[in-house]
């Protein structure tokens, strides 16, 4: 059954993480000067089907989050992608100078990241947009009380001066759609009969009654599916309650949904139909099928305590980040199959350019103080239910 689906686009990375061609495209395309890819203007474009866009890791451009992809200006270009009836593919660069690089050599089409294009360039690049954008930054920044939203100058995307039809093309979009910009950036939850999910939460008590050794009105799924990926099963009630709050409707920000906050994609994979996502038992038993999964992912890992942290972190985060926080954790000296005082000390750092943007890095950025706080939350939380309520 297909699931609920975040609207958004796709991305490619080349496996590993490796250096290598951004892409090859079918014979056709205008001349390339020696080293450098060919290059297209609109019309080569829609006939390949693909508009290859440029940007950077960050909160307002691109990143990933439980394996789903998201950023405001990601999701802005999709929808003119959408517009002239082609999919995305993003090439994450590492600043903007890397980003104009492979612009100007041909490895994307266009900047969907609002930069300060110099003078100097201007004769290969054009920006567009700029009035556009940085209004929707500026309302963005106000709106989140956060300065990093604001672009700083005279901001743009960018295009090749030598692809007018497509600068054209996304500067009337732009001009037509600037209005509908936080509309295209906003996470919807969307089923397959066209019902949107609006984001809900409902907060229920921690412990429902320990004199009477109830967590929650859902302890029986929790007992019932906790064995099955060998967990107390006060620590999965734990877990919910980070999540939900116990509640099976709720619906996250980011697109998360039921009692586990089940991803559209990891729903489906778990299988996790549609019309099952909030069913409390549905939702806890592809959550135990997840946590197995990832018991199995951080096998290596010889103490049953400590691959805990690691699957309640990768769950937050999804185990990529994890994965290039534990590679990093090996570059600076720490133990990458211990949580507390080591992995999770580079996991703090995951939001900071000067980290994600490390070659040991394949995930990119995400707010690492989010999954530390999760994983303490939590542990805290079940031993306080340990504490309060009997194993069985």
């Amino acid at each position: 059954m297909l699931l609920l689906s975040i609207i958004g686009c796709t991305h490619k990375r080349a496996e590993g993480g490796a250096e290598q061609p951004a892409f090859v495209r079918g014979e056709g395309g205008g001349a390339a000067d020696e080293g450098e890819l060919p290059h297209f203007d609109l019309g080569e474009i829609e006939d390949g089907g693909e508009l290859i866009v440029l940007t950077t890791y960050g909160p307002s451009t691109f990143f990933e989050f439980r394996g789903e992809y998201f950023g405001s200006q990601y999701m802005i270009a999709c929808e003119y992608a959408k517009s002239i009836g082609v999919g995305v593919r993003v090439e994450v660069a590492t600043s903007v100078k890397d980003m104009v690089g492979k612009l100007l050599s041909g490895e994307g089409d266009m900047i969907a990241c609002a930069i300060s294009l110099p003078d100097s360039l201007r004769e290969k690049l054009a920006p567009v947009g700029g009035d556009v954008i940085s209004a929707y930054l500026d309302s963005m920044a106000r709106g989140q009380g956060d300065e990093k939203w604001k672009p700083s100058g005279q901001a743009a995307w960018v295009v090749r001066s030598d692809a007018p039809e497509l600068q054209a093309s996304l500067a009337r979009w732009m001009g037509e759609h600037g209005d509908d910009f936080y509309g295209y950036a906003t996470v919807k939850a969307r089923s397959t009969s066209g019902r949107t999910y609006a984001p809900r939460r409902k907060v229920a008590a921690p412990v429902l009654n320990a004199a009477r050794g109830q967590i929650s009105v859902h302890d029986a799924v929790f007992k019932r599916y906790a064995s099955s990926c060998r967990w107390d099963w006060r620590l999965l009630a734990a877990q919910a309650y980070q999540e939900s709050a116990f509640d099976e409707g709720a619906v996250s920000y980011m697109g998360a949904m039921g009692l586990m906050q089940l991803m559209p994609g990891t729903a489906r994979d778990m299988g996790v139909g549609e019309d099952e996502v909030f069913e409390a038992e549905s939702n806890v038993r592809g959550a135990v099928r997840y946590i197995r999964s990832l018991d199995r992912h951080y096998s290596s890992i010889a103490s049953a305590d400590e691959r805990i942290n690691f699957i309640l972190a990768a769950y937050n985060a999804g185990p990529g980040h994890v994965d290039d926080a534990r590679a990093l954790a090996r570059k600076y000296g720490k133990d990458p199959d211990r949580w507390f005082g080591n992995v999770e000390v580079l996991v703090l750092r995951m939001s900071e350019s000067e980290y994600y943007n490390q070659p040991e890095v394949k995930h990119g950025y995400f707010r690492g103080s989010e999954t530390q706080g999760y994983v303490s939350s939590i542990r805290g939380r079940w031993e306080e239910y340990r504490r309060k309520v009997r194993g069985m």
